[in-house]
């Protein structure tokens, strides 16, 4: 599956395919499913927050923003090999929402996960 989002006024390519968990391993030296399931917690407990603007620092330290930021560059760097490292392809943005991008990438995250939807 393939995914183009722009951030900071750049088309940015995302592609989720079956060795993206064996790259993100392979550059992280941590479990994607299990990455994947945490980064669904967190985001669950966000959603029930009504008032965004309110999170409790409680929800916010329980963030691990790294895994974020692996994720989304596990996926470009599945769309274009060329991508460099993960902090010079991040410094390559001046603006980069996090939550809005994770959002926006949310099929690409089920897609990996197996579900499919039927339409």
């Amino acid at each position: 599956m393939i995914k183009t989002i722009t951030i900071d006024g750049k088309d940015v390519v995302f592609k989720s395919t079956a060795a993206t968990p064996i790259r993100y391993k392979m550059q992280f030296g941590s479990e994607f499913f299990t990455d994947v399931l945490k980064l669904n917690k967190v985001i669950t407990t966000i959603s029930s927050v009504e008032d965004k603007n309110n999170l409790d620092l409680d929800v916010l330290t329980q963030i691990d923003f790294d895994m974020f930021y692996n994720i989304i560059w596990v996926f470009a760097k599945n769309a274009d090999k060329s991508i460099s490292d993960p902090i010079t392809w991040l410094d390559s943005f001046d603006e980069f929402p996090i939550f809005d991008i994770l959002n926006e990438l949310m099929d690409l995250l089920l897609h990996t996960l197996g579900n499919s939807k039927k339409k």
